[in-house]
């Protein structure tokens, strides 16, 4: 083989440099090519109970890695010859267009992850066309979360507190801000054992200790945010410090029963979702109180250690509630595949939670924005991929899993 020197010319056209921006946040978020980078980014710029809050799930954490082994056991069956040059991702939920097949999951205490918090995850959702959900848990009320995104599809996610009439004003507070969409979390009668919570101490505000000041000279940025905007607060609560644990026990029900939820639905004449079913017999009671749908949702291994996977249930769920009861996927998702395995095992919809944070931790607002971005490419390229034009053509046909049943499931409507 003969060699030679480069000449100037052959070099010149492959001396390519990428202008410098600087604006460092956006930069550091375009390297990301998923979720799994903007973890890495939320690590180092979060102090440790805050991502660890985001990261970690109850007792073993045994609920959330199994909700990730099943998604990562799916086999997606690619079609070819179909002819198809491109993908409609739009799709219908709660009577809405969503532009995308799903949605912001409702995240409690959001702004001690980012000073940001909700605000950021609204705005970015009413860009991208897609509904976002507040938590009763959240850091900006009702009423800010409207003002800031009047023109975003808007859910409220409500928790039945000891005191009903409180209950009763979120509701009527959310009706008069123009929710559309109320989902009734029923996992949660008592906080889930949190041992990454507990290890770190995590108190609500954050408590300057010498081990806390040692965290924050690692991460400037968070702390610079915190201590220099408006204190943290939560919309749903009058008393704002203490352990977690303690906060929620004080708070909510560990009596709420089938009468409760019948009493919230005739306090809510808009469309209201069941959280946190998981099995046959669950989904029946919800829906004989005249739900609208189901959140098939485990609280993303938060609560009951050992819980089912959501994923793995869903099927028997939509074979129990037949093709007309919408049937939203919550809990493990981190990806577009993941959202495309959910729609083909069943469900209508999807919500993301710990995604949406690692983006919002990692950028606030615009790292939002680029988890959408990512997981829409992702859909769109798994879809075309999978010879799919619009997501109406996900269904166990597209699919192969260790734990799907062998007979044919009903369809998802």
């Amino acid at each position: 083989m003969e060699r030679h020197l480069p000449q100037l010319s052959e070099l010149k056209p492959l001396m390519q440099f990428g202008s410098f921006n600087p604006d460092r946040r956006a930069a550091r978020l375009a390297k990301a090519a998923d979720v799994e980078a903007l973890r890495r980014i939320a690590r180092r710029r979060t102090p440790k109970p805050a991502f660890d809050y985001v990261d970690g799930a109850a007792g073993q954490e045994l609920t959330y890695r199994r909700s990730r082994e099943a998604f990562e056991s799916v086999e997606l069956l690619p079609r070819i010859l179909h002819g198809t040059d491109t993908a409609d991702l739009s799709t219908e939920i709660t009577g809405f267009r969503s532009a995308l097949p799903f949605g912001i999951a409702p995240t409690g205490f959001t702004r001690f992850m980012h000073s940001e918090g909700e605000i950021g995850g609204v705005r970015a959702a009413e860009r991208a066309g897609i509904p976002f959900s507040l938590s009763t848990m959240g850091t900006r009320s009702i009423e800010e979360v409207r003002d800031a995104a009047p023109d975003a599809e808007r859910w409220f996610q409500l928790y039945l507190w000891r005191e009903h009439d409180a209950s009763l004003d979120l509701i009527r507070r959310a009706k008069a801000a123009g929710t559309t969409t109320l989902l009734v979390t029923v996992d949660t009668p008592v906080p889930g054992q949190r041992l990454r919570d507990t290890r770190n101490g995590m108190v609500i505000p954050p408590r300057l200790t010498p081990k806390t000041v040692l965290d924050a000279s690692y991460r400037p940025e968070w702390w610079f945010n915190f201590l220099t905007t408006d204190s943290l607060k939560f919309a749903s609560l009058s008393d704002t410090s203490g352990a977690l644990a303690d906060l929620i026990s004080t708070m909510f029900d560990p009596g709420l029963n089938l009468a409760d939820l019948e009493w919230i639905r005739e306090q809510w004449d808009g469309t209201l979702y069941v959280k946190g079913v998981l099995t046959r017999e669950d989904a029946r009671r919800a829906m004989s109180v005249g739900a609208d749908g189901l959140v098939v949702s485990n609280h993303g291994g938060r609560q009951l250690d050992r819980a089912p996977v959501s994923l793995t249930a869903l099927p028997e769920l939509r074979d129990e509630v037949g093709p007309d009861v919408p049937l939203i996927l919550d809990s493990g998702v981190l990806s577009g595949a993941d959202v495309v395995t959910a729609l083909c095992a069943g469900a209508d919809f999807v919500l993301i939670g710990r995604a949406y944070l690692y983006g919002l931790m990692a950028g606030g607002e615009q790292g939002v924005s680029r988890v959408i971005e990512l997981l829409e490419a992702q859909i769109r390229t798994t879809m075309m991929l999978m010879g799919a034009a619009s997501t109406a053509d996900l269904g166990p046909h597209g699919m192969r899993a260790p734990w799907l049943p062998r007979e044919e499931r009903v369809p998802r409507g």
